[in-house]
């Protein structure tokens, strides 16, 4: 039997410019694609989650155009160490070919999965693909890594002027892919539905991209392009991502560096996960009133602009950063409910759902992580909706029932709740001097 190397793909669903595939496929042994279902993540899902139809409908297509080269992808469910122990007795592999990942549970998988190839005299080989700059590339002078963005950026974009982006061309080897025909799942078989929904394509929207820096903030005007959800789940380069950025639009630059900064974050840092950057907001005095989640979850709060947000959401799996922002201040600091509760439901509906920006976005919100929005700075939802969606375009496409009898009072009072939330995040810092303006009666 002649052995094979293992292509594994997980957060990089593409042929084209993809790092570790490009090595695999340089290795001179022909390459077996593998695509594995972690039961573990897949069990706490619903079964008409969306990303599981998008991840499922993205392998189809990368197995029908494996076709043209006489392979196929090889899928398998369920425990990966334990996946990767059976393919090991199946094939003669000479080793293993992947792309870095930074999350917490990804990084001890990937440790379990080395050491068994290593133990077996094998060889593994991870590579950096879905970011620029990783690890310890982007630090500070002593060595540690940023926490604040500004600096990080700078050095970020001071980094890649003198190690311009290099882009990994695979077109011209893809005959090296092992040659056999896999059987393909179906949808069904892993435990999922297919619900019909209709995906953003993996395509650059380059006049988006052009005018991101005027018109990102009004949610009417649906100018935000859609990728994140691509760049989640890998189905488009972050090098040719940054590459047009770098030609068309500096604040869309920005964003693709906050992506960077707080992966880098999480990867420094992974208590984030369940606490607070800032350790001194561990126990804020939260109300974590679970009626007013519900509220606010299912876009009944009685403010219009962070009710479109949650509709929005829940419909389609997508929200507007900056009425992202704006709802998740709503819930932390109005509402006073923990931010990991917004959070976890955030994680559940977003189809663009990454741990590290999800939880640095969230923490930024409420104030506890690095760099975070100051405490006392609360997004006042009606001043943002006379802001940012003045004729109501936005508010009435998602809450057709606004400014009707159907539509609920508000369910708090604005300025009582932001006294309130000072109050509370002052009461976990020594604070000296009379507090007594914030009184709340």
């Amino acid at each position: 039997m002649k052995k094979v190397a293992f292509f594994w793909f997980r957060r990089d669903l593409r042929l084209e410019d993809n790092t570790g595939l490009y090595h695999a496929l340089e290795s001179g042994y022909p390459v077996v694609p593998v695509f594995i279902f972690d039961e573990k993540i897949l069990k706490e899902l619903e079964p008409t989650d969306k990303r599981v139809e998008f991840i499922y409908n993205t392998i189809l297509k990368l197995d029908q155009n494996l076709k043209n080269y006489n392979s196929s992808l090889l899928i398998k469910y369920g425990d990966p160490v334990k996946i990767w122990a059976g393919l090991l007795n199946e094939f003669d592999s000479a080793g293993i070919y992947l792309n870095n990942d930074y999350e917490p549970y990804a990084i001890e998988r990937d440790e379990k999965i080395k050491d068994l190839f290593i133990s077996k005299g094998l060889l593994f080989f991870s590579f950096k693909d879905q970011v620029i700059f990783e690890k310890n590339e982007i630090i500070k002078k002593d060595n540690t890594p940023y926490t604040v963005f500004t600096p990080y950026k700078n050095k970020w974009l001071a980094t890649l002027s003198t190690n311009p982006v290099k882009q990994y061309d695979t077109l011209d080897k893809f005959n090296f892919f092992y040659k056999k025909k896999f059987d393909f799942p179906s949808l069904k078989d892993i435990g999922f539905k297919k619900t019909g929904f209709q995906f953003p394509p993996p395509v650059f929207p380059v006049e988006k991209i052009v005018h991101y820096h005027k018109t990102r903030d009004f949610p009417a005007l649906d100018a935000t392009t859609y990728l994140g959800l691509h760049f989640r789940f890998g189905t488009i380069s972050i090098r040719e991502a940054v590459s047009l950025a770098l030609l068309e639009n500096a604040t869309w630059l920005n964003e693709l560096v906050w992506r960077e900064f707080f992966m880098m974050i999480l990867y420094h840092f992974p208590s984030v996960v369940h606490q607070s950057f800032k350790e001194k907001y561990n126990n804020i005095n939260w109300i974590n009133s679970e009626t007013d989640l519900n509220k606010w979850c299912n876009g009944m709060t009685g403010f219009p602009l962070v009710d479109a947000g949650m509709r929005q959401l829940n419909e389609t799996g997508f929200m507007h950063n900056r009425v992202r922002m704006v709802t998740a201040s709503f819930l932390t600091k109005n509402l006073l409910i923990d931010w990991r509760w917004g959070e976890n439901y955030f994680a559940k509906k977003l189809l663009d759902f990454e741990l590290s920006s999800n939880n640095g976005n969230w923490q930024w919100a409420a104030s506890t992580g690095c760099d975070a929005v100051p405490y006392f700075r609360i997004f006042n939802p009606e001043l943002q909706l006379k802001r940012f969606d003045p004729e109501l375009k936005y508010v009435k496409k998602w809450v057709p029932e606004y400014d009707t009898k159907d539509y609920p009072e508000p369910i708090l009072d604005i300025s009582f709740s932001r006294k309130r939330a000072l109050l509370a995040y002052k009461q976990n810092q020594v604070v000296k001097g009379d507090l007594s303006f914030l009184s709340l009666y």
